[in-house]
């Protein structure tokens, strides 16, 4: 969270293409230019966090088509940007990424229309991207109310499943389940989202469960309460935890927000790790009033989502603030 220092003092411009009621650390830009639909508008890319190219190609675009499912948009053009190191791997990896990132986009409907590829001494792959929303629907971490139930669609351990497999510690069965969940597209939890009449919205990204949803509170002016128990996790994610398995952004991420957060006694230390656990392509959260939960619920089972979990509340208190009970 470094980069909350870094940009606080940094003012943004204003413009009349860009609409204001957005979150404070929102992934994605909300535009209204003149006479057209409105836009989001983000960028997103990530070093490997798996060894087959394909794959890779495919986490990247499905991270970065994510911010646009946030906010209540389809995507519709990309262009690739991507940090290539030449001196220490064949260009046809470079190509296995490039097609993996595109079939992936095809998915989407979202056509790849360019880019930006240069030397770099570091692997990094990711999109630019375009999306369209309809006027009225978009979905912000600015329209929380008290009383909504927290909804997350995908489970939470990717940032452990990703340290595991750096180390060799993923077996093959668990490998695979991590790289279906990563190449999983939040569409339709997106459309589920606006179904029911959601609002506010995020995704579960490198900043955790916990940091995104302070900053969904803290767009919302509104306090969250979170039931540790119901949050879905990845069956392999705690042992693996709680052997040391856990990326430094997990804990930067914990350390962020245990100021502004109250742990219950019976949340144990692998539980707020996780919590925490900084996420590559993870799930939507979704804030949506109490009396459409099980409405949202039942369309997200119907319709297939990895999780469709209500996790917590939104509740009157400090902005951004947390509590997690057991």
């Amino acid at each position: 969270m470094d980069l909350v220092q870094v940009l606080k003092n940094i003012a943004p411009l204003a413009h009349a293409w860009v609409d204001p009621d957005v979150g404070p650390l929102e992934d994605a830009a909300l535009l209204r230019p003149p006479g057209g639909s409105s836009l989001v508008f983000t960028l997103d890319f990530i070093t490997p966090n798996v060894d087959e190219p394909e794959a890779f190609g495919a986490i990247a675009a499905t991270n970065a088509l994510s911010d646009v499912y946030a906010m209540g948009g389809e995507p519709q053009v990309a262009l690739v940007i991507c940090g290539f190191p030449p001196e220490r791997l064949p260009l046809d990896v470079l190509a296995r990424i490039l097609q993996g990132g595109r079939d992936q986009c095809a998915k989407a409907g979202c056509a790849i229309v360019g880019g930006h590829t240069m030397q770099d001494t570091e692997l990094k792959y990711g999109l630019c991207v375009i999306g369209s929303v309809s006027p009225g629907l978009a979905l912000t971490q600015t329209h929380g109310r008290v009383g909504d139930r927290l909804v997350l669609t995908k489970p939470l351990g990717l940032g452990v499943a990703s340290a595991a497999i750096r180390k060799g510690r993923l077996g093959a069965f668990d490998l695979a389940r991590a790289v279906a969940l990563m190449t999983t597209l939040n569409r339709d939890a997106m459309q589920a989202a606006l179904a029911a009449g959601v609002r506010a919205a995020t995704d579960v990204t490198g900043f955790g469960l916990l940091g995104h949803l302070r900053n969904l509170g803290l767009g919302s002016g509104l306090a969250a309460r979170v039931e540790a128990r119901r949050v879905p996790l990845l069956e392999f994610a705690p042992a693996l935890a709680a052997e040391g398995l856990v990326p430094g952004g997990s804990r930067r991420n914990l350390e962020y927000v245990t100021p502004h957060a109250r742990f219950d006694e019976s949340v144990d230390d692998v539980l707020r790790l996780l919590l925490a656990d900084a996420q590559t392509s993870g799930g939507l959260l979704l804030a949506v009033a109490p009396d459409r939960e099980a409405e949202l619920i039942a369309d997200l089972q119907r319709r297939g989502t990895p999780a469709a979990a209500a996790i917590g509340t939104l509740v009157a208190g400090e902005p951004g603030s947390l509590e997690i009970v057991g």
